[in-house]
């Protein structure tokens, strides 16, 4: 399982989460506000769609990325994109998929039918993106994350969407989905700061 074992992070480690950047077809480059927010992040995931590798390098050079194919990457071809992943940092272990049940939408059951079917081991965290909703959803203990669109929220026209991040410390998992504005990062209007105890 990849991990961050051979890279020293303190005592705590922040993980950057976007989705669904459909670039060129939007935006030719990602907002600077978005680079702004990852940079210093130890890790980037990428939950899938992003039609070109351009946004892959320009996130790479930020931080280690690991990106979830997405439907609208077939043909893409890069190590750095794999259909799933099953990530590790600081013993939190973090899957990672583009096309997953919303927990908003289907029950704990088939979500963990789903969870089943496509990692080896179970995740304490499941990444996902595809419907440009963003949400954090706690499932028992299973923490489901979609951290929306920069690019294109909600499915609408291209706009300022949401990006979201991960801190990890010794004794909490803190989660936050961000709204991008003019002025840099926002607090959600409608998604509150999640922590939980480790």
């Amino acid at each position: 399982m990849p991990d961050g074992r051979g890279v020293h992070y303190g005592s705590g480690m922040k993980i950057g989460l976007i989705a669904d950047t459909h670039m060129p077809g939007s935006i030719e480059r990602l907002w600077p506000q978005v680079t702004e927010a990852f940079a210093g992040v130890d890790a980037i995931l990428h939950a899938g769609d992003l039609h070109t590798l351009d946004v892959v390098d320009e996130l790479c050079a930020l931080a280690p990325t690991y990106v979830a194919m997405g439907n609208g990457d077939v043909g893409i071809v890069d190590a750095r994109l794999q259909e799933t992943w099953l990530l590790e940092f600081l013993g939190v272990k973090i899957g990672m998929i583009h096309h997953f049940p919303s927990p908003a939408r289907k029950s704990a059951e088939v979500i963990a039918q789903r969870v089943d079917r496509h990692f080896d081991e179970k995740p304490d965290i499941v990444i996902f993106g595809h419907t440009h909703f963003e949400g954090i959803y706690q499932l028992d203990d299973l923490l489901c994350i979609n951290p929306g669109s920069p690019t294109l929220p909600r499915n609408q026209s291209l706009r300022m969407g949401t990006i979201g991040h991960i801190d990890i410390s010794d004794s909490e998992i803190s989660v936050v989905i961000h709204q991008i504005t003019e002025q840099g990062l926002a607090p959600h209007g409608e998604i509150e700061h999640m922590k939980i105890s480790r």
